[in-house]
């Protein structure tokens, strides 16, 4: 892990892998996360000579919190990470919550990104049409709920279901999350991603919860972006079994994302999405 010093004094950790040179495929964790290389995704990158570049957004383990962040802000931070690691453009895939921040890199960088993919990406909070809510499990509604709440019944929140993830196991990742799994991502899970989720949730709270509270917020407010001024290619990637982040949010985005190609995938969910991804990565590894 890396670390670099932002010209506001914050710092941003991050992480790079692959071959010397390659385009960087930057890479927007979950909600909550940290950079940590999923390995189904850095693995396709090398495949196609890309570096995989991650970092944990602000709050989140070493990354310095920014309280009030929005969305938008993501934009400067990338930038900074291209210049450290010597890279003048890059493509970048962002996957749940870390789907509005590559769509902020799309729209706000178009002279460095060659091209976004969104898998389960959430949608906007106000998007018109949309019943935000709607098709997510139990534990989402009351996560949002308390967001919408204010930050005092956002941070109870967190706090209760910060301490369960705190020392989680990948054997109790399915009960953990609940209602939030549908049958195929229950299996994706055993399959082999609960090792990557139980790390990451624990390496998420680990310095606390502000990065999964702003992120959180973030979502709920005005992103700063404008998707229908979007003009560098995005794929927008949506399963139908998905109880974290609804189909009707890929749709949406599908809709309104100015350009976007729109995956549907039948019988797939918020983490069985991830084994499209050498077909996604093979789109990406065009851009530009």
């Amino acid at each position: 892990m890396e670390r670099l010093e932002l010209s506001d004094g914050r710092v941003l950790e991050y992480l790079v892998e692959g071959p010397a040179g390659g385009r960087p495929l930057v890479m927007h964790h979950g909600t909550p996360g940290v950079a940590m290389a999923l390995e189904p995704v850095a693995e396709a990158a090398a495949r196609y000579g890309m570096r995989f570049v991650t970092h944990s957004r602000p709050g989140y383990r070493d990354s310095s919190p920014q309280p009030g962040r929005r969305v938008a802000d993501v934009a400067g931070d990338v930038s900074a990470l291209l210049d450290a690691v010597g890279a003048d453009d890059f493509v970048t895939l962002g996957w749940s919550g870390g789907g509005p921040h590559a769509l902020a890199c799309a729209a706000l960088l178009p002279e460095r990104c060659r091209g976004a993919a969104i898998i389960a990406g959430v949608a906007p909070y106000d998007a018109d049409g949309l019943d935000w809510l709607a098709g997510m499990g139990p534990e989402n509604v009351e996560e949002f709920g308390a967001a919408a709440a204010g930050i005092e019944a956002l941070e109870k929140f967190l706090a209760e279901a910060g301490a369960e993830l705190k020392d989680i196991q990948p054997d109790e990742i399915i009960a953990a999350f609940g209602g939030l799994l549908s049958a195929v991502d229950q299996q994706a899970l055993r399959d082999g991603m609960a090792d990557y989720l139980a790390a990451s949730c624990r390496a998420a709270v680990s310095s606390g919860y502000d990065g999964w509270r702003d992120d959180d917020l973030a979502f709920l407010t005005d992103w700063g972006i404008d998707l229908a001024g979007i003009q560098v290619p995005v794929s927008i990637w949506q399963g139908d079994q998905d109880r974290m982040v609804p189909r009707d949010h890929g749709r949406w985005l599908g809709e309104h994302v100015a350009g976007a190609a729109l995956d549907l995938v039948p019988g797939e969910g918020h983490l069985s999405l991830m084994k499209n991804i050498d077909t996604i990565m093979a789109a990406l590894s065009h851009g530009g």
